[in-house]
């Protein structure tokens, strides 16, 4: 099983990664998180982003979901091919073979939760904090969701407190996971 954290940067899908995945493993469940790649990057990111870069990330970002769920039951990503290609498409245009791409490996996930923007992001020294770009990623992954028609639990934006226990509901009644308790 795959599930994938999506939104913009700076809204809480790493704290939600690590919640979800502790959850499962109090339950016993062999699980596995892919962190966000793109501070791993060589490249820059953000504003100053390239092509070079952002594929970089979406292929980076595949391979570990790869690597991972190779050697575990459920894989607890932050992140997902798609948002990663939000930030491709908003820097250089839709790249229709990578759109294609990310169109066929969204059908890998099992559960998405979408993160919503509740304010601008702390500065971390990595991430963009420009409110107008945040707020084009989440935009555009939101288009591009409807576009591919790939369905999204979306997280309640009033209610940031019950985000994790909204998560742990959901994942806990998937049919998939029964098999692993």
């Amino acid at each position: 099983m795959k599930i994938a954290f999506i939104g913009s940067h700076g809204v809480g899908k790493t704290t939600l990664c690590y919640d979800l995945a502790g959850a499962l493993k109090r339950e016993g469940v062999h699980v596995d998180m892919v962190k966000e790649v793109a501070r791993l990057s060589p490249l820059p990111i953000n504003r100053k982003t390239s092509l070079e870069a952002q594929t970089w990330i979406l292929m980076t970002q595949v391979a570990e979901e790869i690597r991972s769920a190779a050697y575990h039951e459920v894989v607890v990503c932050d992140r997902s091919a798609l948002d990663n290609y939000a930030y491709m498409a908003l820097a250089c245009g839709r790249q229709k073979p990578y759109e294609r791409f990310v169109a066929h490996w969204m059908k890998s996930y099992d559960l998405l939760f979408k993160v919503p923007i509740l304010g601008t992001p702390a500065a971390d020294g990595i991430r963009d904090t420009d409110e107008f770009f945040m707020r084009s990623i989440d935009q555009l992954v939101d288009t591009l969701l409807q576009e591919m028609k790939i369905a999204a639990e979306p997280l309640p934006a009033l209610e940031r407190d019950r985000w994790s226990e909204v998560v742990r509901s959901v994942v806990l009644k998937r049919p998939e996971l029964s098999r692993l308790f």
